[in-house]
């Protein structure tokens, strides 16, 4: 049982990873970088939520003791700039239109898993009973590579401006402490992820925001 909880836990944290450095990759394309700015991008996006948790918690990155996320997070965004390099009309027209939805899928399906591998990581290292510190964490590591994507590329925080995006983070991270306190670690990383999958997309088709002040002239 043990070791099925293991793979199905790596091949969440690969599905994450894979969706995070494609949308990396996309950020850096659409802002005009070259092949090794997307790339550098994708892994950023890929990695850099669990890099910044891992310190937090007092440990070794896992992205550096296990490089294999940081290698598909390498080939993912190479794929994608090849694909959109050899494909320059690709997002123009209606085609364009599905990069929006594109990046709300893989972001949302990343912030998803990650959030959930941060509390599941926090949970790991001792810390069950801190609900706090469980949420903090699967957030930080759901929206954090996002936050420095968007920083590196120049352009705002897509969690500051765009639809309900750390709320949904924090409401699966919730989740997942009180699923995984009751039933285990599995029903409640499937079902936490779903739940910030369900929120995301929810608020994207009925373009829910949170309230923000009107710039003035």
């Amino acid at each position: 049982m043990g070791d099925l909880q293991t793979l199905i836990v790596f091949c969440m944290e690969l599905a994450g990873t894979i969706a995070f450095a494609a949308s990396g990759a996309m950020v850096g394309i659409n802002c005009g970088m070259d092949i090794f700015g997307v790339c550098v991008l994708g892994v950023v996006t890929a990695v850099g939520g669990g890099m910044t948790r891992d310190m937090i918690l007092g440990n070794v990155p896992g992205a550096l003791i296990r490089p294999v996320y940081v290698l598909v997070a390498v080939f993912t965004a190479l794929a994608v700039f090849l694909v959109l390099y050899f494909k320059r009309n690709v997002l123009r027209g209606k085609p364009g239109e599905l990069y929006d939805r594109a990046m709300l899928v893989m972001d949302t399906v990343g912030l998803g898993i990650f959030t959930v591998v941060g509390v599941t990581t926090g949970i790991s290292s001792g810390y069950l009973e801190n609900t706090f510190l469980l949420t903090f964490l699967g957030t930080l590591t759901g929206v954090g590579g996002g936050l420095l994507r968007d920083i590196m590329a120049g352009m705002p925080p897509y969690i500051f401006v765009k639809h309900i995006y750390a709320c949904a983070s924090v409401a699966g991270a919730l989740c997942c402490v009180w699923i995984y306190r009751g039933f285990g670690q599995i029903p409640a990383m499937v079902v936490s992820s779903a739940l910030v999958v369900l929120i995301r997309f929810l608020a994207a088709h009925y373009h829910w925001n949170l309230p923000r002040m009107k710039r003035e002239g």
